[in-house]
């Protein structure tokens, strides 16, 4: 019975945490471990309340549980870990009658079924909204060519002075066909072609391309866990995902000053996406691109991922729409995390299986 009630305590999903009659911690599983982010020997007798900071006072909490033998529920409590940015969590406190005086604490990150509850694949009306766009798109460019064209025309009888407003015509038209092209490529995304792909190999390349050109003013940071197996995929438009989610972070940083983009990977077996079957597969490989800029902004943070939404001006909004496309095609997920100062974007890719073999 012991080993099964280990095994138990080793699969929990959530982070969950045994606290003594003095608030020592004297349990911590592995989930508790990723969330704190810090080994459990080295918590292991450590003030239950000097590693986990909570946003309202638990003592009170802490003393009733011990007093009348029953649990209690907290909704909705920033916990900080060490240096990370606080997460709401939902606390759940229960005694552990074997035990007298040792409760056990189970912590559930509220942001991650937030962001379950709002789908980061395209939405219907993101669909008609692009089928629209692409219409459009291909309609106006041939007006635009015409303009252009005539600009260019009515330019070499004027003088300097008039030159200036053709010259203006002729970039700006430029400019928007540009951006229309970009909304035809994002419409006629081809399906990925899957293969087993080494996901360590895919963020190489990427950051070998990066910083050799739009991110030659950031520093790359690596925190790899060598372990990690590979996932099946399509390698170049994996490489595209953190190509753009690069080019954000290297944009929204000063490009005098620079930046940090540091690079993380994990094995993580707790989350699985549901599908509209029923069935459900997990989503254990997760990579993560951080940056130290402004962080997004406030009125599109919920809506980031919808197309033609965009933080910077003269954006088309259809960068990070992209990425969720492409994730969404390899059964996989993409979450961001924002504050001033950092900015975490997740992705959550599936495992590769024994019979996925070398082409899809």
């Amino acid at each position: 019975m012991t080993e099964f009630l280990d095994h138990i305590w080793t699969s929990l999903p959530m982070p969950a945490l045994v606290v003594d009659g003095q608030d020592n911690l004297v349990g911590v599983n592995p989930a508790a471990e990723t969330f704190i982010n810090e080994a459990a020997r080295s918590l292991i007798g450590q003030p239950f309340l000097d590693r986990v900071s909570l946003d309202t006072p638990v003592e009170p909490a802490l003393a009733r549980i011990r007093e009348n033998n029953a649990a209690v529920f907290v909704n909705s409590v920033d916990v900080t870990c060490g240096h990370q940015p606080p997460q709401p969590c939902d606390l759940h406190l229960g005694p552990i009658t074997a035990m007298p005086g040792h409760i056990l604490v189970i912590l559930q990150p509220r942001h991650l079924a937030d962001r379950m509850g709002r789908s980061r694949t395209i939405s219907a009306t993101g669909r008609s909204v692009i089928g629209m766009a692409e219409m459009l798109a291909h309609e106006i460019k041939n007006p635009l060519a015409g303009i252009t064209g005539a600009a260019q025309l009515l330019s070499i009888d004027l003088t300097a002075q008039d030159q200036e407003l053709t010259d203006l015509i002729v970039e700006e038209s430029r400019r928007i066909v540009t951006m229309l092209e970009e909304v035809e490529r994002f419409g006629h995304a081809a399906p990925p072609n899957k293969r087993v792909v080494n996901l360590h190999d895919v963020l190489d390349r990427a950051r070998s391309s990066a910083s050799v050109g739009f991110a030659a003013h950031m520093q790359f940071n690596v925190e790899f866990d060598p372990s990690l197996p590979p996932t099946f995929g399509d390698s170049d438009q994996l490489v595209q995902v953190f190509l753009n989610l690069f080019r954000n972070a290297a944009q929204a940083a000063d490009e005098a000053r620079g930046g940090a983009i540091t690079l993380r990977t994990y094995y993580d077996h707790a989350l699985r996406l549901r599908r509209s079957d029923g069935t459900g597969r997990p989503m254990p490989l997760q990579v993560e691109v951080i940056d130290d800029g402004p962080g997004l902004p406030d009125a599109i943070a919920d809506e980031i991922f919808e197309p033609f939404v965009s933080g910077r001006q003269n954006g088309t909004g259809l960068g990070l729409a992209l990425i969720s496309k492409i994730i969404a095609e390899h059964e996989g997920w993409i979450a961001v995390e924002s504050v001033p100062g950092r900015t975490v974007f997740r992705v959550s890719l599936p495992m590769a299986e024994q019979n996925e073999n070398s082409e899809s």
